[in-house]
C-alpha cells in the first residue's frame, strides 16, 4: 500500500513540474517593477511608430480622407483605408505628399496635418487614428485571442471583459503581463478595484492568464488511472517476489 501511495506521488509531483514548464513559456528574464504598470495617466498617448497603419479624416473632404470618421466610409483596419507608417516615420498623405509623423501620438499627428492642409482647405477638421494597435490575452479566459484597442485608453479589466471573463481553472493569484520584453507577475486577489481599473494597456502587450494545478490534473485523469492502476499492479508483484 505505501509503495501505490509513493507511486501515486511523484505521477502527481512530475504533472506539477509539468503544468509550471507550460506555464512559464512565455515569460521573460526581466522582471519588470509592478509600480511602473499602476502609475495611471489619463493624457497618455500611444505614439506613432514604424508599420503603424493609420487613418486620416478631413470633415467635408471624403475625397481625400483615408478611411473617414465623418461619412460612410469605412475606417476599419481590415476592410477601410488607410495608409502605411514607414521604417523612418513618414506617411504618404493626399495632396501633402510625405510627411513625419513617427512618434507623434494621434492630437499631436492631427495638429501637425491641419497646419499643412488648412493651406489649402479653410478651418480643416482633422482626426488621425492608429487602426492597428492591439493587444493579445492567453490562457484561462472564454475567449482568448487579439483584441483591437479602439479607444486610447483600455484597462485590463476591460480586457478582461472582452475576452467574456476567466474560466474556472484562472489562476487569480499569477497573471503574467509582458510588455516590451519585461514580466510582470499581477496578483488580482492582493490588487484592489482602484489599482485594478487603473491598469491600463498598451499596444502590443500580452497577458496570460495561467491555469491553477487542478486543470492539469483533471486533463491527465483519464491517462493517469490506467497508468496507476498498472503500476500498482506491478508493485504487488515486485512486492510477492520479494517476500518469498
Amino acid at each position: 500500500m505505501k509503495m501505490t501511495y509513493l507511486i501515486l506521488e511523484i505521477v502527481l509531483v512530475w504533472l506539477s513540474f509539468s503544468s509550471c514548464a507550460n506555464q512559464t513559456l512565455l515569460s521573460t528574464d526581466n522582471e519588470g517593477n509592478l509600480q511602473d504598470l499602476q502609475r495611471f495617466d489619463s493624457s497618455f498617448q500611444h505614439n506613432i511608430r514604424p508599420d503603424d497603419k493609420l487613418s486620416l479624416s478631413i470633415w467635408n473632404h471624403d475625397d481625400i480622407s483615408l478611411g473617414s470618421v465623418f461619412s460612410v466610409y469605412s475606417s476599419n483596419e481590415s476592410h477601410g483605408k488607410w495608409v502605411l507608417v514607414d521604417q523612418n516615420g513618414f506617411a504618404q498623405l493626399p495632396k501633402i505628399g510625405k510627411v513625419k509623423l513617427g512618434g507623434l501620438g494621434c492630437t499631436q499627428a492631427a495638429d501637425t496635418l491641419l497646419e499643412l492642409y488648412k493651406l489649402d482647405i479653410k478651418e480643416p477638421i482633422i482626426v488621425v487614428k492608429i487602426l492597428n494597435r492591439k493587444v493579445t490575452i492567453l490562457g484561462e479566459v472564454r475567449s482568448p485571442g487579439n483584441y483591437i484597442l479602439e479607444e486610447e485608453q483600455v484597462t485590463l479589466i476591460e480586457l478582461i471583459g472582452r475576452a467574456q471573463g476567466f474560466t474556472c481553472y484562472a489562476n487569480m493569484k499569477d497573471l503574467k503581463l509582458i510588455r516590451d520584453n519585461r514580466s510582470y507577475c499581477l496578483d488580482l486577489q492582493k490588487m484592489n478595484a482602484l489599482k485594478l481599473h487603473g491598469l491600463m494597456l498598451q499596444s502590443d502587450d500580452i497577458l496570460v492568464v495561467t491555469a491553477t494545478r487542478g486543470k492539469t490534473i483533471d486533463q491527465m485523469a483519464p491517462r493517469l488511472i490506467p497508468i496507476a492502476s498498472s503500476l500498482t499492479a506491478l508493485a504487488i508483484v515486485a512486492s510477492f517476489i520479494l517476500s518469498r
